[in-house]
């Protein structure tokens, strides 16, 4: 019996001890699920792949460099009619405002007293050569003087110069045009007394087909891109192949290119800008004498130019420019200097070379020195035409 009394005493003292065990069991448990499922955390964070931007590959491409500059419309010839010999205006022969030719009469001016001047001058003239013609055999004889001869033959000269002088003074009173263009207003009327010693102005012709546009520059970009030409980085266009278009007051594009002329060599002292001639076909007669436009001028090529989108170019604050790169899909920021406009397109004069990834979208995902998966581009979707209410 005291046998069986001890067994059940050291039962007792075990039970406890077995269950402290059975708590500690049920924690560890837990513990280790929990680190179990931190490490799966952090698994799957570590396998999230770079954040996706899309890039292009920049290739060269020829591109013909052209400048917007201001300018005026010019009449190719320009002719100001004014009075040769002094008359009164018997009638005007031309429509106001309309086109002339070449030669057409323009006004009469009363002829009379030329006519008589030369009549006057015709007598004269043949009175003059008959007494040469008399005199001529008696020289030969000695029954005339040599002097007496030389001077009839003289005298016979000048009423021979004086009868054309006449003759020519008689064809001004009928005044023509000179050009063939466009006649603005009359500036003389009927009955009127106009003068040459004035040289009283009687109307104005332009030529207005073909037709000059001058535009400025200033000297400063002219000198950078003679520069540029020298070393080889831009080409100039052959002569006569510089295309030049030209922007209407009212925003439209006038439909026929012209060709520039030539580029003044003096520098305007005051503005700092010099003169270019351009020359444009008018057959319609939209471009008229005063009328300012802009003009798109092919000044140079560059055989390798680089072009990007223009939301690929950041500019900076302080005016610089940049754009991000991709290299071994590493993000960096690449600065450049941009040009002209190309459509929705930056011309990027230096930073990138033949070969190089540039970012287009995704900027908003990324910081420089960050991983990124680069994937082509997609071509930015066309506007669609807006519906009227």
């Amino acid at each position: 019996m005291k046998m069986n009394a001890d067994l059940i005493q050291q039962q007792k003292r075990r039970r406890p001890s077995a269950a402290h065990g059975g708590t500690l069991v049920p924690v560890a448990l837990l513990v280790l699920a929990g680190l179990s499922g931190c490490g799966r955390s952090q698994q799957q964070m570590g396998a999230l792949p770079p954040p996706q931007v899309g890039v292009i590959t920049v290739q060269p491409q020829a591109l013909a460099i052209t400048n917007n500059l201001p300018g005026r419309v010019d009449p190719v010839q320009i002719a100001q009619i004014n009075a040769r010999v002094d008359g009164v205006v018997l009638r005007r022969e031309f429509e106001q405002g309309a086109d002339v030719k070449s030669g057409q009469v323009l006004y009469q001016i009363d002829p009379a007293p030329y006519q008589a001047s030369l009549d006057s001058a015709k007598a004269s003239f043949i009175q003059a050569q008959q007494l040469a013609d008399r005199d001529k055999p008696l020289v030969a004889i000695n029954a005339v003087s040599k002097q007496n001869y030389d001077t009839a033959v003289a005298t016979a000269a000048q009423d021979k110069a004086a009868e054309e002088i006449a003759q020519i003074n008689l064809g001004y009173c009928t005044v023509t045009a000179p050009i063939a263009g466009r006649i603005g207003p009359a500036l003389v009327t009927v009955g009127a007394l106009v003068s040459s010693s004035a040289a009283t102005e009687m109307a104005v012709i332009q030529q207005m087909d073909p037709i000059y546009a001058d535009f400025t520059e200033s000297s400063t970009e002219e000198l950078k891109l003679r520069q540029e030409l020298e070393a080889g980085q831009l080409i100039s266009p052959a002569p006569g192949e510089a295309v030049v278009t030209l922007t209407m007051p009212d925003g439209q594009t006038y439909p026929h290119p012209g060709k520039l002329l030539f580029s003044d060599v003096t520098v305007n002292t005051n503005s700092g800008m010099i003169t270019l001639r351009a020359e444009f076909p008018n057959p319609d007669d939209w471009l008229l004498p005063g009328m300012f436009v802009m003009a798109q001028l092919e000044q140079a090529i560059s055989p390798r130019a680089i072009l990007v989108p223009q939301p690929a170019v950041l500019i900076n604050p302080d005016g610089s420019a940049s754009v991000m790169v991709v290299s071994s899909n590493q993000v960096s920021t690449q600065p450049v200097q941009i040009g002209q406009a190309v459509g929705n397109e930056w011309f990027v004069k230096s930073g990138l070379n033949a070969g190089d990834v540039v970012m287009v979208d995704g900027f908003q995902k990324v910081r420089p020195g960050m991983t990124v998966t680069p994937v082509p581009a997609q071509p930015a979707p066309s506007a669609s035409p807006a519906s009227g209410n």
